[in-house]
């Protein structure tokens, strides 16, 4: 991952102010203006540090303070960051797992081992497959290993901030066996999430389903461009405890279709949505300019008062030198505008 010198610079000066952020009580005095991104019964989330055109680069304390610096009050985080401020070994913090890349593309789970070479996407190769089989164990070693107690500081520095952790996104999850199914829900737990989320791969959805009950807790089945309605449906009646992560500008293109139909009828699994513009030829645009009925869902969230989180995952192309929160404060305003208008 390579960031511009402005990118550098953010993080040069949040890793310090982060840092306070660790110790009891100073969090709100990092934040004199609490983060608010709730309009209109409506929570707006930022899924990161994806947004922020990472995976692996960033702690928890940086993400933080990038969150509020844009005034959002509720968060999809994935693992990579919490697990840093954990002390997580550097070669241990992994990008997706090769199950993850064969779920978006083939979800039946009919791949071959090694996918052919797309679009700014990771080549998996076999020694990338090997090398993370290796390193993903280690992994499972220090999870295992981890008591879960200490995520407490990460939960309480996200409150003192005034931004909420709603939902806690695993890479590899479709690999997890027993222990450490058992990990990633009492984590989520722990951090006071609501759920967890990852790649759907419907192999694997008998043993999430299970887990899911054991657990008692929402599971947000993500979707690429592969995944059907029909695909969620039979998922759901697997487990009341199995819910759809519902990526509306995927949903569009790969079904050629509006989410919203979708939406309306299991809106209660959906655990929630992830919010960007897509034309139907699949191209990333900004906000309003693409074929995605963004503003049409964010407003019948809105009038049916149904408990979603629009959660923005941008992932516009930017040249290296752009000025990325800028650019996702666009996002931001543009939902904002959407709810209150």
């Amino acid at each position: 991952m390579s960031f511009s010198r402005r990118e550098a610079a953010q993080l040069l000066f949040a890793a310090p102010a982060a840092a306070l952020a660790l110790k009891p009580g100073l969090a709100a005095a990092l934040t004199p203006v609490r983060p608010n991104s709730k309009w209109a019964g409506v929570q707006v989330g930022l899924n990161v540090p994806y947004s922020f055109g990472t995976r692996t680069a960033l702690s928890a304390e940086q993400v933080l303070h990038r969150t509020v610096a844009l005034g959002i009050s509720a968060v999809e985080l994935r693992i990579q960051p919490i697990e840093i401020s954990l002390g997580l070994p550097q070669d241990l913090v992994l990008g997706p797992a090769p199950s993850d890349y064969r779920a978006v593309y083939y979800p039946k789970g009919d791949s071959p081992e090694i996918l052919p070479p797309a679009p700014g996407r990771t080549t998996i190769t076999q020694d990338y497959v090997d090398t993370y089989k290796i390193d993903a164990a280690r992994r499972r070693d220090w999870r295992l290993g981890l008591p879960i107690r200490s995520v407490e500081k990460i939960r309480r520095m996200y409150d003192d901030a005034g931004v909420r952790i709603e939902i806690v996104k695993f890479d590899g999850i479709n690999d997890f066996e027993g222990e450490e199914l058992d990990y990633m829900f009492d984590l989520a737990k722990a951090i006071g999430a609501r759920a967890v989320s990852g790649e759907m791969a419907i192999p694997a959805i008998p043993k999430l389903a299970a887990a899911a009950d054991k657990h008692r807790f929402m599971v947000g089945l993500h979707n690429h461009l592969a995944i059907t309605p029909a695909m969620w449906e039979d998922a759901f009646r697997q487990s009341r405890y199995l819910g759809a992560n519902v990526d509306i500008g995927h949903f569009l293109a790969g079904n050629q279709t509006s989410p919203l139909p979708f939406i309306k009828q299991h809106h209660d699994r959906i655990t929630h949505l992830h919010v960007k513009d897509k034309t139907l030829a699949n191209v990333n645009v900004a906000f309003g300019a693409g074929d995605t009925p963004v503003r049409e869902i964010l407003q019948t969230i809105r009038d049916n008062k149904w408990d979603i989180q629009a959660t923005i995952e941008y992932e516009i192309p930017l040249d290296p030198a752009a000025d990325r929160d800028a650019e996702i404060r666009k996002a931001i305003a543009y939902c904002r505008r959407c709810l209150l208008g």
